[in-house]
């Protein structure tokens, strides 16, 4: 019997950073590098997406989903065979749901991360923990890779 394999390979990369502003942009620096060595690169179109995309979630999870002394995780999976790129960021805070705030006024510095992902992502959601526990998982994908 021969096993056939696929000519395309599925990313992961998976890491937990403190929750903290330095934590948030540990993780998308990471992203930006994982993308690249996947074949999103520097200065494509996907590749700003995704990261941009990648920090705002990071971004809320230290905003929002902060609870002392606990991380927040971060999953980027990509498959070319699907063309789908996908950013999870579990935070351990579960009494913050997200949803898309109302539109906030012009001079306003905040409040913008989730209507960004909403107008970028492809799909865009959240979910429990995986594995049960507190907190909640915000997950986006976006068609990184050329049809």
């Amino acid at each position: 019997m021969t096993a056939t394999r696929s000519p395309h390979t599925v990313h992961q990369f998976t890491m937990r950073f403190s929750s903290t502003p330095r934590g948030a942009r540990l993780a998308r620096r990471m992203c930006e590098h994982c993308l690249d060595a996947w074949g999103v690169p520097y200065d494509s179109d996907a590749h700003d997406v995704v990261t941009l995309v990648a920090a705002e979630l990071c971004a809320n999870a230290v905003q929002h989903g902060h609870v002392a002394g606990r991380d927040f995780h971060v999953r980027l999976t990509a498959d070319p065979a699907t063309r789908t790129v996908r950013i999870e960021v579990t935070d351990t805070r579960d009494e913050t749901v997200p949803h898309l705030p109302a539109a906030p006024s012009q001079d306003s510095e905040d409040g913008r991360g989730l209507l960004l992902v909403e107008a970028l992502a492809d799909r865009w959601g959240c979910s429990p923990r995986a594995g049960g526990g507190p907190g909640k998982t915000v997950w986006a994908e976006y068609a990184a890779y050329p049809a």
